[in-house]
């Protein structure tokens, strides 16, 4: 819940504020000078602070300037009588998100709260994405020839205008690929919004996506922005689309269809430049032939689709993936590694929960291990007995075109890379005899003095 501290002298205005914004879902604390406001912003920092010009002790522009020096991000609202026009621009340089005069309405101040969170929202979307950009603009690890095409794919349809329909099982890093398609894209800057359509209601998933107008139904309070407004210059990506209603796929269909929808309640059309990026781990064609998906939405929405593996089918990324989640949790404890003993172990899981799964392996490895190598005692219990770890007619056969030479000679040097270039147990690892092992190094002409 976001938390809002008022500041006014007046208490009657502090009642009235307190119990509007309370109503509309915020939390709420009061104080009655600038002084007050200083030590309850600094003691626990608010969400947004609605602060008084004038007041007691210290006013509001003072309030102000004291509390961006500690907090420059804070979001503050100055309130400002008629005929302090030009405080209140003073205000808005100082640092101050928005202003109102007084007296103003109710729905005038919870849509002015509303706005200052959806622009610190959207402020924090580019930021991120800035960053993305300066830090190579997207992250997809691996090089397996899976990853390879769908990194491809990525970078081909990113500059188009093109709906992407992304499929896959969960936790295989569908997100991943639909933040770096808007990455890629020349709507970096704008704002790249994410709805989970199965964490919500229809009602609500309806208003979510394309807001709704105060007295719309019970609840709605004041006035609420949409994604679909807020995403506008940007990408929206509809995560689980395959949940969606019947009702919520009709009008979804109108908006890829027109780029036009009304708010829940309202009657104006909102027009929005928006691209869409929906994922799901349904197959859609599937759901669409059986009656349980608009055949002609999900037409709508494969005008480009990208399937990401399940990490099971692109086992020699696992090194890769591993280093990288090491990488990421340095914060827990320094630089680690692991021993050839777990890396084979994960490599020999099968990974239901995919990469999701794989890096909270990792992470929980990274707490528990005390030192800078991280062996068998620290890996959580793994069930490496199915039948897809161990029987070979469950593995997925190569991409056409790639020999079984090929093969062999990836798995001979995948075997001495983990082992450290220890023949015997890289031949052990592939069950094959030292003497068969140390022929086939030279068969490929793979270095047979990287280590013994």
């Amino acid at each position: 819940m976001r938390r809002i501290l008022v500041a006014d002298d007046e208490a009657n205005m502090r009642w009235v504020l307190e119990r509007a914004l309370t109503k509309a879902g915020y939390e709420v604390e009061t104080v009655e000078d600038g002084q007050l406001a200083i030590d309850c912003a600094l003691a626990e920092r608010p969400d947004l602070v609605l602060v008084d010009l004038k007041m007691p002790k210290i006013d509001g522009l003072s309030v102000l300037h004291t509390l961006k020096e500690y907090y420059p991000d804070l979001l503050l609202v100055m309130m400002t009588a008629h005929g302090n026009t030009s405080t209140a621009v003073e205000a808005m340089k100082a640092g101050a998100q928005d202003y109102l005069m007084k007296p103003f309405d109710i729905d005038e101040l919870l849509i002015t709260v509303a706005k200052a969170f959806e622009v610190e929202s959207l402020r924090e979307q580019v930021d991120y994405l800035k960053g993305e950009a300066q830090n190579g603009g997207w992250q997809l690890v691996g090089n397996s020839v899976k990853m390879q095409t769908v990194k491809h794919l990525v970078e081909r349809v990113a500059p188009t205008p093109a709906t992407v329909l992304i499929q896959g099982e969960s936790g295989t890093g569908k997100e991943l690929v639909a933040n770096a398609i808007h990455t890629l894209s020349p709507r970096v800057g704008g704002p790249f919004i994410r709805v989970n359509c199965a964490a919500l209601t229809e009602t609500l998933l309806e208003s979510e996506l394309f807001g709704h107008e105060k007295g719309a139904f019970t609840g709605a309070n004041a006035r609420k922005t949409g994604r679909f407004e807020l995403a506008d210059s940007g990408t929206l990506f509809l995560d689980e689309i395959g949940e969606l209603s019947f009702n919520v796929q009709a009008k979804l269909l109108r908006v890829l269809q027109e780029r036009t929808f009304e708010r829940v309640g309202g009657e104006k059309t909102i027009k929005v430049d928006v691209r869409i990026i929906a994922a799901t781990n349904r197959d859609l064609l599937k759901e669409a032939q059986e009656g349980r998906f608009r055949e002609d939405l999900y037409y709508r929405l494969n005008v480009f689709p990208i399937f990401v593996p399940p990490l099971r089918e692109r086992r020699e990324d696992i090194p890769g993936l591993s280093e990288y989640f090491l990488e990421k949790l340095r914060t827990y404890g320094g630089s680690k590694t692991l021993t050839p003993e777990v890396l084979s172990q994960l490599m020999t899981y099968t990974w239901p929960g995919n990469v999701r799964e794989l890096e909270n392996v990792v992470e929980r490895m990274v707490i528990i291990s005390l030192g800078a190598v991280i062996g068998m005692d620290s890996l959580p219990l793994l069930d490496t007995s199915s039948k897809s770890a161990k029987n070979p007619e469950s593995f997925v056969l190569p991409p056409e075109g790639v020999s079984l030479e090929e093969i062999e000679k990836s798995f001979l040097q995948q075997a001495m890379e983990q082992t450290g270039g220890n023949q015997s147990q890289a031949a052990k690892r592939l069950g094959l005899s030292r003497h068969a092992f140390f022929y086939r190094l030279e068969k490929y002409g793979i270095d047979s003095h990287w280590g013994i």
